[in-house]
This record gives C-alpha cells, structure tokens and sequence, in this order.
C-alpha cells in the first residue's frame, strides 16, 4: 500500500481507502454486520488506514461499525464522517437557506451523536454531507468548524461536494476553511480535472475520490438482466433504459483496453490515483475479495499515458442521481 498526505494535514493516509456507505445497509441492501467487520479487519491488514463514514449510511449504523473494527485494530486509523443535511436533501439547492440544511446548533449536535457512535474523543476529518457555495460567506457553517476544531472534537473539516458539480466547491476550495473535499470522480466523470483538482493542488486541499467505480458501473458486472432488491439505492440509480447504456458504455472501454493488464475495476481505481490531485480513492468494500483486489491497485501504479489518454476520450455528461 503507498501513502499520500491529506492536504496540509500532518496524515499520511492510504491511496486505497475504506468507503463505508454500503455498510450502513440501508441503501445498499444484502450486506450482513459480520461480513463488513472482516472486510473492514482485512483493509486494514492490507494497510487501509483511511475509512470515510458518515452519520447518515444506517443512522449511525455504518460509524458504529467502523468503531467495532478500528478498536479491535493494531494501526491507526484515520476516520472521517460526515453531517447530513438537516432536511435530508441530497443533493444541496443554492435557493434553499443554511438554516435549513446547516443552522450551527444542528451541525454541533450531529458531531457530538458521531462522536458517540465512533467511541471517539475526536473525528480526524469532519465533513459537510453536502455543499453549494452560495453558501461560503455564511456564519452558520464557519463558526460550527471553527468551534469544533478549538474545542478539540474535530481535527479537520471538509465538505462533500454535491453529484456531479465539482465547481460548486470553488469558492469553499478558495476560502480558507477546508481542509478536504470529496467529489465523484472516475473514468465517466473527469470533470473535477479542469478546475477544482488544480485549484486544491494550489491551496493544499486533500481530494477524497469517491464512487470510483461508478456505483457498480465501472465493475464491469451490470448487464440488462441484472436486477436490485426492491428499495435498494441501485435499483433507482440503474433504473429505466440505464443498465443498457451503461453496458454500451462498458463494452466499448473493454474494447480499448484489450492490451490493459488488469480487471476493469482495478484500471478504473488506478486511473483515479493516476491523478497527484487525488489523496485517496474510496470505493465500497464489503466483502473481502473486494478489498484485497482493490488494494493490490495500489502497488500497480499509475497508469501510462497512453491508457490515460484512451480513457479521456470515454467521460461521459450525465446525471444517474436525477
């Protein structure tokens, strides 16, 4: 496992790292408690040292699982959570009042409840569950950072950026407050690379890629056939004629990466570490055949120019969440 520092931040945190949301069971449907418990043990084991959680994946079910595992670890673990919006709109409207997503009693409360659910004294990297930048000049949001982090409750603070607007953390990259921003970034969507990746390089911003394998997308496993249980978050994602242009999409990558050694989950994991902007690339790993493959794509490398290059031509405009 190779290392990247998180921003101006003293960690050095794994290329690889823990994304928790599927573990909280909710949305992501059939995962069971003991198998997330030995995934999360294996990551680590394989030099995971990174989980990014939330409060939100199962009401606190998620931080209560990742807090079994990093007690029951030998290494440090950095952990990061996130405060969802007080009315629980994903993804954030910029007409639609702080008061009502992110009033300051709210953004306290949450922490604390995190706190509690991860058996901690401190959250490493506390992060907005999502963002507009209408609202960076807003005293709300500024002042919970700034007290949680004087009080010691909170080391770092971040902001998770909404589906598909990476410029819509522009601002919040620019003003001084954050520490790291987390975006949707893979082989479909490159948008981040044009402004907000050069922007957190200049200003030291850590980057933390998530859903890198485009929900399920980019493994390569989604067909026309596949089916989700009733309820589960992918059965809207992939809904209507979705699965058939995800598999077009897939069959022609596959088609160009014919001499590309690797799964495509493991070029798809690579192409995001390709870029120095990215600190940490954070897929869902429930199972432990998960986690051990994607972490060998750590001590893979980057990918060369020439793959990097095909696989520009492959980004993809669109908006599954809508």
């Amino acid at each position: 496992m190779r290392y990247r520092k998180l921003g101006k931040t003293e960690a050095e945190i794994s290329e690889i790292g823990y994304g928790a949301w599927g573990i909280g069971g909710t949305q992501w449907l059939g995962g069971r408690d003991d198998e997330s418990q030995r995934a999360l043990r294996r990551a680590f084991e394989l030099g995971v040292n990174f989980v990014d959680t939330a409060l939100a994946y199962g009401d606190g079910r998620s931080e209560r699982l990742v807090a079994q595992a990093v007690k029951s670890s030998f290494h440090h673990i950095f952990v990061a959570t996130k405060v969802p919006p007080k009315n629980r709109i994903w993804p954030a409207s910029p007409s639609t009042p702080i008061s009502e997503v992110f009033p300051y009693d709210y953004i306290i409360q949450s922490t604390n409840e995190s706190l509690k659910n991860l058996g901690v004294e401190q959250i490493y990297l506390q992060q907005l569950h999502t963002w507009t930048d209408a609202w960076i000049d807003r005293e709300e949001w500024r002042r919970a950072a700034e007290s949680l982090k004087r009080s010691g409750k909170v080391r770092f603070f971040g902001i998770s950026v909404a589906e598909h607007e990476p410029d819509s953390a522009l601002e919040a990259a620019k003003s001084g407050m954050i520490d790291a921003v987390q975006v949707i970034y893979n082989i479909f969507d490159q948008t981040p690379e044009k402004n907000l990746f050069p922007l957190c390089q200049k200003n030291r911003i850590g980057i933390l890629a998530r859903v890198p394998l485009d929900e399920g997308g980019l493994t390569g496993a989604i067909t026309e056939e596949t089916t989700f249980e009733p309820g589960e978050f992918r059965e809207s994602y992939f809904r209507g004629d979705r699965k058939r242009q995800v598999v077009e999409r897939v069959e022609a990558l596959k088609r160009d990466l014919t001499d590309v050694p690797g799964t495509l989950p493991e070029i798809a994991l690579r192409f995001c570490l390709s870029r120095p902007a990215v600190t940490t690339v954070i897929p869902g790993m429930r199972r432990v055949e998960t986690v051990e493959s994607s972490c060998r794509t750590s001590d893979a490398g980057k990918l060369d120019e020439r793959t990097l290059a095909i696989l520009k031509r492959h980004s993809w405009n669109r908006n599954f969440y809508q």
